[in-house]
């Protein structure tokens, strides 16, 4: 059985839909963010060092990184990888590392700026404009093809959904940027999304 250490409105949600995708049964552990500092409680410390989620416990290994897990399981299940094209699975790699070593810098900035409050204001726009070239970029990307890398739906664009949620929530992104409103509207109401917001609990960015 493969368990998922979860923590409400976190990266760990991509996994539960991975899993969905994959028809994995498995078992989900439920953490919640300290109210003060909506951190990980200190309990996920248990399970891994660093204390943070995901944690997924398979094959005996208690794996961390939501694009390393993913990788693992998409291996060991042979299903969702790279397209058999060779732009294709160029695409993919790129957008497995992007999501979290690129784009999710600035959004994270822009949390911090958030609460930051009047200090953080004078940082905001620069912030917003470096946010703002990657939300150009994948429109246009998105604009071009159905999926990130290519025809089908890969572990990408799991990979891809954190980031365009927490964009939407806090980034700036509307419909002023259609195709990837589109293409998240579709994420959202595939099957397998919607059995992991039921296995997850409420998760915020939905």
């Amino acid at each position: 059985m493969i368990i998922v250490h979860h923590l409400n409105n976190s990266r760990s949600q991509r996994i539960l839909w991975l899993l969905e995708e994959l028809g994995e049964p498995y078992q989900v552990i439920r953490y919640e963010r300290e109210r003060k500092t909506m951190r990980a409680p200190a309990t996920l410390r248990a399970i891994h060092p660093l204390g943070r989620s995901p944690v997924v416990q398979v094959d005996g290994h208690a794996l961390i990184e939501t694009g390393a897990i993913m990788e693992y399981l998409v291996a060991r299940a042979g299903r969702f990888g790279p397209p058999a094209d060779a732009p294709g699975a160029i695409r993919y790699r790129q957008y497995m590392h992007y999501a979290e070593g690129s784009m999710m810098p600035p959004l994270l900035a822009l949390l911090i700026i958030g609460k930051l409050g009047l200090l953080g204001r004078p940082a905001r726009p620069t912030v917003q404009r470096m946010l703002d070239d990657h939300l150009d970029w994948l429109e246009s990307e998105l604009a071009s093809r159905p999926y990130f890398a290519g025809d089908s739906f890969t572990a990408a664009d799991m990979m891809m959904s954190f980031p365009i949620e927490a964009s939407r929530a806090r980034g700036g992104l509307n419909g002023s940027r259609p195709a990837i409103m589109r293409w998240l509207a579709e994420m959202q109401a595939r099957p397998a999304y919607q059995a992991a917001l039921a296995a997850g609990g409420p998760y915020a960015y939905a």
